[in-house]
């Protein structure tokens, strides 16, 4: 391969997504237990949700090769912002998982830079995304494709 095979996922690749899903739940709730808390059952929840997203024009969801198969994807979707905006809608990046068995060989980057392509396309003007605030390597990734910090998500628990 010259470079990492990413394309627009498939019905089809949803089985190999899934064990992906629970991984980056269970990362993030290790991370940050209470900001992170998922139902139980969460990646029959993305079983169901994955088609929808894969159908539906407003949304990106990709996936990369590697020899192995399928070992990364990226889920995004246009949201709207509240009415006190002059940006009506933005490009919203939910979840980026890499295979850590693959890490490092630019699957990461070559998803991101796809999926701001994709929003270009379809006119987005800002694409916008989360990371936890102890995931360095997610910050560091976004950041070598342009993305910066724009807020600081702050909670207490009650």
């Amino acid at each position: 391969m010259s470079g990492p095979l990413v394309r627009d996922a498939t019905d089809a690749d949803v089985p190999a997504i899934l064990p992906m899903v629970r991984a980056i739940c269970s990362m993030h709730e290790k991370l940050d237990p209470s900001r992170y808390a998922m139902l139980p059952g969460v990646a029959s929840m993305y079983e169901s949700w994955l088609p929808r997203r894969i159908a539906d024009p407003n949304s990106v969801v990709l996936v990369a090769e590697a020899e192995s198969g399928v070992a990364a994807f990226l889920v995004a979707e246009i949201e709207s912002s509240i009415p006190i905006y002059r940006l009506e809608r933005f490009g919203f990046i939910h979840d980026v998982w890499v295979e850590p068995a693959v890490r490092g060989a630019g699957l990461g980057k070559a998803l991101a830079i796809r999926a701001v392509e994709k929003f270009r396309a379809m006119g987005v003007k800002q694409i916008r995304l989360e990371t936890a605030a102890d995931n360095p390597g997610a910050r560091r990734l976004f950041s070598s494709c342009g993305f910066r910090i724009a807020t600081i998500d702050m909670l207490i628990d009650l």
